[in-house]
């Protein structure tokens, strides 16, 4: 499955688009071999898809990237990040449904559709 509406980080873009960006930014820390992680994936995509023009959806595969899983105590997967102002604003760390994260982006980051 091709995510249209969800940017793929590495550790040359991760500063760039998750720090350096003015819109909220939601990380996924994911990996292939996550059971968890693949049944979020069309989740994620509907997120991306809803929010696309108030927030930025982004994942990252630990095991390609495991520098930066470790600069933010990423131990267990999937886990979810919302950064906004160059922070983390709310961590969620396992698996979560559609609403729970329209929920958390309501209070958190104040947006409303």
């Amino acid at each position: 499955m091709i995510d249209h509406h969800i940017i793929n980080l590495t550790d040359k873009n991760f500063e760039e688009i998750v720090l350096n960006n003015t819109q909220p930014v939601l990380v996924d820390f994911w990996a292939e071999w996550c059971g968890p992680c693949q049944m979020f994936a069309p989740i994620l995509e509907k997120i991306a898809q809803k929010y696309q023009n108030h927030l930025i959806i982004a994942k990252i595969n630990i095991d390609t990237f495991p520098n930066i899983a470790s600069n933010y105590s990423v131990q267990s997967i999937p886990t979810l990040l919302f950064f906004q102002d160059k922070k983390v604003i709310y961590t969620h760390v396992g698996m979560i449904n559609e609403a729970e994260i329209k929920k958390i982006i309501t209070k958190y980051l104040n947006i409303i559709i």
